[in-house]
């Protein structure tokens, strides 16, 4: 379950923050898109990230919401806990959504190496592949940040 939050008063230091204008205004718009998605899934059934993956591979017109409802859905099978995940609006940004901002922007940007380290280091090995293709996919379906 996708633990969406107001905002943080103590939380753990896997939960430390940053501030939205740390990643600029596309970047926020994007994870303000990714909270509301979020926020709807909430209490939606999880979504097996197998599965999830190959429904969308097979289908190459889908829109963006599908990829995105399908990331929000499945990151907490594939992180092996629940992501902290604050509503829209909230100027602060937990570790899990720095971590999937920083995941989205370095596919957007080719840069392979940085993408690579981001999933080995939070990732299990069986769950990176079908991650990753999601995050690519909301990657190239979302405005450039």
């Amino acid at each position: 379950m996708i633990a969406v939050k107001q905002s943080s008063t103590a939380l753990p230091q896997r939960h430390s923050e940053t501030t939205l204008g740390a990643f600029g205004v596309d970047a926020a718009d994007l994870l303000n898109e990714l909270r509301q998605v979020a926020l709807a899934c909430r209490s939606a059934a999880r979504t097996d990230l197998f599965e999830a993956c190959a429904v969308l591979s097979q289908t190459p017109n889908v829109a963006r919401a599908a990829y995105a409802e399908a990331l929000m859905k499945s990151l907490e099978q594939a992180l092996g806990t629940a992501p902290v995940v604050y509503r829209p609006g909230v100027q602060e940004v937990s570790f899990d959504e720095a971590w999937l901002l920083r995941a989205i922007t370095t596919a957007r940007a080719d840069d392979r190496s940085s993408f690579l380290f981001l999933l080995r280091a939070r990732v299990p090995h069986a769950s990176r592949r079908n991650l990753g293709f999601l995050i690519l996919s909301v990657s190239e379906r979302f405005s450039k940040i």
